[in-house]
């Protein structure tokens, strides 16, 4: 039977307050850093030798996932049990790359939710070989050339992420013609402007993502590029059929016979864990071809049955989570800096903050009472080496400890390298990744100086892959995804709800509304320039 209790009325929670932190400074060798490799999907390879844990720390924090029956919780989630107590839904987002429980079927409204996601998946097939092959054209007869993703939040950051960290793509992954993505998600009407700007209109088709089919911000946006469309004067040229759908079946959209065509997901993934549903589906198929995305779909699976490993020493995503819980709840530290040295994933930062932060950022638990400890800590991250040149100081030699995840990998992805100084540029991208991580953990003395001094003891972990491949990129998003929901599982928090971005929305319509007589909404309305 499975029991929820909070953090801090653990047995185990106790016995962890009372270790004392491995010094990391004193005690880093190679022996430790070989040590603490687990391999996880694939050639993805997690490592937690400049972490503050030695054994009685990992014993602990076992006995504590144990204890908070963290693999019995996840095993509940894809077997169908109601996960989301806030809104009363089931939570399949890894249902949509496969069954990690093998042959185990998912009931919920009339149908077995792995198969509709698998019609979904031959849906989207169809259509983007379709389009990339010319059979499907624009309304005026031009093949497809640009596809623009309108959503907003998780329908716009995941999505995002994953196409540009797949720029580089070449045929050796299966990738033999690429079309241009784009998004617009800011109401900003600069945001649609900058975008719009230069693309041929007949060769663009658009993508208009909204679960509800109601998106304030997405529904604003798409009558403004019909707009634009409109005002073209491009002779042919038929808005609505440049225009697919992904939403709910129960949506405005859902039945609309003017849009080219329709994609569902539901209620049971939320927006941060969509982008292996075709929220990212469509718009990766199109652009790279569905054999991308399902090689997408294949890391993300492989790491999800991975996760389902109980041995923490042996499965890397657990042990990510727990050290996370330490450092958060026992050290104290309310940050982490997502770092990849890898330029194509510049915007997996953004991805993962959002998937952290708006899981996580909870302060009651799953009943609805109000937490005494902490939970999710505050994401923030930009790629290598740009960071070093910027927030670096800060995590070097700040007055507060910000521990880090690294992500890097063994060989560069696209075909251009140079040597300069005896080395190539991937070379140094590594040999930096390599001094920081030693850097930030082992510090350096000056007595002299003290505006020289390093502290070091500064924690950090990284993951490791062979190269930036669509399966590695699953991956790496499956493992980030099953450490938030593990670590939702330990602070008995609901990590997939989001009732924190509905006040905004809610005052945001009162103010569109002529504000209702509050004068604090009216004051500031005043003051940026809102007529009533």
């Amino acid at each position: 039977m499975i029991d929820y209790k909070d953090l801090n009325k653990t047995d185990s929670f106790s016995k962890l307050k009372a270790i004392k932190p491995f010094d990391i400074k004193r005690k880093l060798n190679a022996k430790r850093i070989e040590g603490a490799s687990i391999k996880e999907a694939g050639s993805l390879v997690y490592n937690y030798g400049a972490m503050p844990v030695d054994d009685e720390t990992i014993t602990v924090l076992q006995a504590l996932a144990d204890e908070q029956q963290l693999i019995e919780k996840y095993r509940a989630l894809l077997g169908g049990e109601i996960m989301n107590t806030g809104e009363k839904r089931l939570v399949l987002h890894q249902l949509t790359r496969g069954r990690a429980l093998d042959g185990l079927k998912v009931m919920a409204d009339g149908v077995e939710k792995g198969e509709f996601y698998e019609n979904e998946l031959r849906k989207i097939k169809d259509f983007s070989d379709k389009v990339r092959s010319g059979q499907i054209k624009g309304s005026t007869g031009k093949e497809i050339k640009t596809v623009v993703q309108i959503g907003i939040g998780g329908s716009d950051l995941g999505p995002r992420a994953l196409c540009y960290a797949l720029n580089l793509i070449g045929e050796k992954d299966g990738c033999k013609k690429k079309l241009e993505a784009r998004f617009i998600s800011n109401v900003d009407p600069d945001d649609a402007c900058a975008v719009l700007q230069g693309l041929d209109l007949e060769s663009t088709l658009f993508i208009l993502v909204s679960k509800s089919g109601t998106t304030q911000e997405t529904l604003a946006n798409r009558d403004l590029v019909f707009k634009f469309m409109e005002k073209s004067g491009i002779k042919g040229l038929v808005p609505q059929k440049h225009v697919v759908a992904v939403t709910s079946n129960t949506s405005p959209l859902a039945n609309n016979p003017d849009i080219l065509a329709v994609f569902f997901m539901d209620d049971y993934i939320g927006g941060r864990y969509s982008a292996t549903s075709p929220v990212g589906g469509v718009i990766l198929s199109l652009t790279y071809g569905f054999d991308v995305f399902k090689q997408i779909l294949d890391g993300a699976h492989a790491e999800d049955k991975v996760a389902l490993e109980p041995d923490i020493r042996k499965n890397g995503t657990l042990m990510d989570a727990m050290i996370g819980v330490y450092l958060r709840n026992v050290l104290g530290y309310p940050y982490t800096a997502v770092l990849p040295y890898s330029q194509s994933l510049h915007r997996m930062p953004a991805h993962f903050q959002q998937l952290d932060m708006e899981s996580n950022g909870k302060h009651v638990n799953r009943f609805g009472k109000v937490l005494d400890y902490k939970t999710g800590p505050v994401i923030f991250g930009e790629p290598g080496t740009n960071g070093q040149h910027s927030f670096y100081q800060l995590l070097h030699q700040g007055t507060d400890i910000v521990p880090m995840q690294f992500i890097g990998f063994k060989e560069k992805e696209g075909n251009l390298d140079a040597e300069n100084g005896g080395s190539t540029s991937q070379t140094k991208l590594k040999a930096n990744l390599v001094a920081q991580i030693v850097a930030f953990a082992c510090g350096r003395e000056n007595s002299e100086n003290p505006n020289k001094a390093f502290e070091g003891s500064r924690p950090s972990s990284v993951l490791v892959a062979d190269r930036l491949t669509p399966f590695a990129l699953g991956s790496i998003l499956a493992h980030f995804e099953n450490k938030v929901m593990f670590q939702g599982f330990v602070w008995n928090i609901n990590s997939f709800d989001q009732e924190g971005v509905q006040l905004g929305k809610i005052l945001a319509k009162k103010v569109l509304a002529g504000c209702e007589g509050d004068e604090n909404l009216l004051a500031y309305s005043k003051l940026l320039g809102i007529d009533f």
